[in-house]
């Protein structure tokens, strides 16, 4: 991964979302290493819930931050999967403008690392609404780590290149 070495560092506004029917503060570790890496990369943790596996209470927390002027990203983690209470991709896709597919592309081939084929079973996803990035990951550590670790924080590092996406921030609301 490349540097811009005349840019500044510049923080975001993090959100971090925990999708589970049974996980709560107290033992949401998946929510507590995202949170933990937002900050320990120096952005700020804006906010952070959880919710339990439920279409509508996933959209409405997800809408409320993305009409939340003051969080730029959003990031989840739970509900990917294939069983039927897994209804993140289903309950955060309709509130997309623009669906940032090779996301999901890069999550699968990072993933293929760490867990081979089982990666086949994750639904990861992000996408853009009103200004607000949006990421989907599993609800396993792994998951987050390799989402986080590999991906995520590279591309909200205004240093990193040749692109990413803090620097179009300011353009996101252009019409």
């Amino acid at each position: 991964m490349s540097k811009k070495t005349k840019q500044e560092f510049i923080p975001v506004n993090v959100a971090v979302l925990t999708v589970s029917d049974t996980r709560t503060f107290d033992d949401d570790t998946s929510g507590d290493i995202l949170a933990e890496r937002v900050t320990t990369a120096g952005h700020n943790l804006v906010d952070r819930a959880i919710v339990k596996d439920n279409t509508t209470a996933i959209a409405a927390q997800v809408k409320a931050w993305i009409d939340n002027a003051e969080i730029d990203v959003v990031i989840s983690t739970g509900g990917t999967g294939l069983t039927g209470r897994d209804v993140t991709p289903e309950a955060i896709r309709p509130l997309f403008e623009k669906e940032i597919d090779g996301f999901s592309v890069i999550f699968h081939q990072v993933s293929f690392e760490s867990v081979g084929v089982s990666t086949l079973q994750s639904r990861a996803l992000a996408g853009l609404a009103n200004g607000t990035f949006i990421f989907a990951l599993p609800g396993s550590n792994g998951a987050v780590k390799d989402g986080w670790d590999k991906i995520i924080q590279y591309e909200l590092d205004l240093r990193h290149g040749p692109c990413n996406l803090v620097e179009i921030m300011p353009r996101l609301m252009e019409r």
